[in-house]
């Protein structure tokens, strides 16, 4: 196990940066046409191609999942994706033609101080091509893809996975912290998610004790829509649309335990699930229960090891990384 999303077998991932932009484009890219709904809790969200994962909606199975920075400049990067895939001869058939289906989710890192003065058209279209181009089993965390630019209130932010098993099936997940809140207690090192930590993922020091007298004290980036957690939780189980967005909720739990505070008006956290299918068993009632338990602690630790594993961008505004302020504590 890689202690990626990637240990699900059947998708690959993909990262395409511009460290002077301070942005970049994280691919999800699936084998073969995945089941996928999405679930969207933040009152600040910006997505593309949402409405065909509604249940009562056609189209049941998506290409890929792009996850982008640049707020609604970075939508493009699913054209990016698009292209890369139809390079390939994937998509939805109609009659002769044949359309990739690729929804997104971005994330705002336009006020991170990097060079956003593009021209005529954001370069989210190119980085899109180049992270699905580059998908594969392996790929990096921290200040990588959609995390570049992504900042948090107290530490920089950026892109995160995880992978656990749950009962006969395995579940990932992959997350771009960008949120308004903390995910570190009070002024300190300790993760909100310490808890669900396994193997010293994100530094091993567990809960702070006492906790300190002002831990809930709410500590916040800026009182502007400048943020947003995208996320994507996948299991090879073989579920239904309804089954998938069962747990897409039930993983929101996971930003929460991660995130204080979480799913504000500011926000536009939106988690994505997906099935592979490539167990090729059904998920039973009991199932759904333990994938979606284990999906909130998937999702809860790829939170943390996000803001561990980011490094700082030349550009002041975009913050201190945890190892910068805390050092490396494993």
């Amino acid at each position: 196990m890689r202690n990626l999303i990637t240990d699900v077998a059947g998708l690959k991932v993909g990262n395409a940066e511009d460290l002077r932009l301070g942005s970049g484009v994280t691919t999800i890219v699936f084998d073969e046409p995945a089941i996928a709904a999405v679930d969207v809790r933040g009152g600040a969200p910006g997505t593309r191609e949402t409405d065909l994962l509604a249940l009562e909606r056609t189209v049941e199975r998506i290409d890929a999942l792009v996850l982008s920075g640049g707020s609604a400049f970075g939508l493009d990067a699913a054209a990016g994706a698009m292209a890369s895939l139809a390079e390939q001869g994937r998509g939805f058939a109609v009659g002769p033609a044949r359309v990739p289906i690729v929804p997104a989710a971005i994330l705002f890192d336009l006020a991170n101080g990097g060079a956003k003065a593009w021209g005529r058209y954001a370069p989210y279209r190119e980085l899109g091509y180049a992270a699905t181009q580059a998908a594969a089993l392996d790929f990096a965390c921290g200040s990588v893809g959609a995390g570049t630019g992504a900042t948090t209130a107290t530490c920089k932010g950026g892109l995160g996975s995880a992978s656990a098993q749950a009962g006969r099936f395995r579940i990932g997940a992959i997350v771009a912290v960008n949120a308004l809140g903390s995910l570190t207690i009070g002024d300190g090192a300790h993760f909100w998610a310490a808890p669900f930590e396994k193997a010293g993922e994100y530094g091993g020091l567990g809960l702070p004790q006492p906790l300190p007298p002002d831990a809930l004290a709410l500590r916040v980036k800026s009182a502007r829509a400048e943020n947003t957690t995208i996320a994507l939780v996948v299991t090879d189980a073989a579920l239904t649309k309804a089954q998938a967005k069962h747990l897409a909720v039930m993983a929101q739990d996971g930003l929460a335990r991660a995130i204080y505070p979480v799913h504000t008006p500011l926000d536009g956290d939106t988690v994505f699930a997906a099935a592979t299918g490539t167990s090729s068993a059904l998920a039973t009632v009991p199932d759904m229960i333990a994938l979606g338990a284990e999906a909130a602690h998937v999702l809860a630790r790829a939170c943390a090891r996000a803001i561990f594993s980011a490094t700082s961008l030349p550009f002041e505004a975009s913050g201190s990384s945890w190892a910068e302020k805390f050092g490396r504590r494993a």
